[in-house]
């Protein structure tokens, strides 16, 4: 099974939540939010794997170019522009499409490659982590996190994926194709928000969706009722104490805090595991 751990926002305890939930099924973690991986600070793996990942950038070979405009045409990135007697490419653009090489007519455009980032893979503390690690100054987190999640999905384990936060690209490329997605949410008018902009993002890409509130007993009852109203099923309160923020100050986790919490956080995968 596949369970996504997203948020609207960062700061909520995603990560905490993925780790814990890593740990008390002895699955498979994929930090698959690659421009701030911080899984392994927690987990302190031994690393066996590291791998670079590139992606594919237009490379135009001039000398046998009509300068029809076509590439241009088809990209709907702006990634490429023709200009009299000159093609410019902007790779930090570019999704990948390979559209224009196949609409070129004279075959002059080939296929280049610039680098992502890199994967990495070990074990620690119980768990097997594998996170990805994106290049400074790539603007394409989602090719990334693509790599990763072909690499290391496992067929035998569960596997928990830590996504990047917000709504955008990254965040649904981590979520696509999961069994459920936990939604962590903290119970302030900017967690309320957030969340709200995070369910509908979930809801359409048709995966099942529950909400972890973190840092509950907080008096914020908004959240709830709008939880309530959603009919969205609250699966997991972290309540607020500062020794779990102590903890993760030090890389400690939220089970070496609470260690009570294996067997509900397992009996919740199991839950969801039977739901499927």
């Amino acid at each position: 099974m596949v369970i996504a751990v997203a948020s609207g926002k960062g700061g909520t305890g995603k990560t905490t939540m993925a780790v814990a939930l890593a740990q008390a099924v002895g699955g498979r973690l994929l930090d698959a939010d690659v421009e701030t991986p911080n899984a392994h600070l927690f987990l302190n793996p031994v690393l066996s794997y590291e791998e670079k990942i590139l992606r594919m950038i237009p490379v135009v070979e001039e000398e046998c170019c009509s300068f029809c405009g076509r590439c241009k045409e088809i990209c709907r990135f702006k990634a490429i522009t023709v200009l009299p007697g000159a093609v410019l490419t902007f790779p930090e653009m570019c999704h990948a499409c390979y559209g224009c090489l196949e609409v070129c007519p004279e075959g002059c455009i080939r296929e280049g490659h610039a680098l992502v980032g890199w994967l990495y893979a070990g074990e620690g503390r119980g768990v097997e982590l594998a996170y990805g690690a994106l290049k400074i100054g790539e603007p394409m987190a989602s090719p990334l996190i693509k790599a990763l999640k072909k690499k290391f999905l496992s067929q035998e384990k569960p596997n928990i994926i830590d996504c990047p936060p917000g709504t955008g690209c990254p965040m649904l490329t981590a979520v696509r194709g999961a069994d459920f997605c936990l939604l962590v949410a903290e119970p302030t008018p900017f967690g309320l928000h957030d969340l709200r902009q995070a369910l509908a993002a979930v809801r359409a890409l048709g995966v099942p969706t529950g909400v972890i509130l973190n840092r509950a007993g907080r008096d914020y009852p908004e959240l709830l009722n709008f939880i309530k109203n959603e009919g969205v099923p609250l699966l997991f309160q972290i309540p607020e104490d500062k020794k779990i923020a102590q903890a993760c100050a030090q890389g400690r986790g939220l089970l070496d805090v609470y260690p009570d919490f294996k067997s509900p956080l397992k009996a919740l995968y199991h839950k969801l595991a039977g739901a499927q």
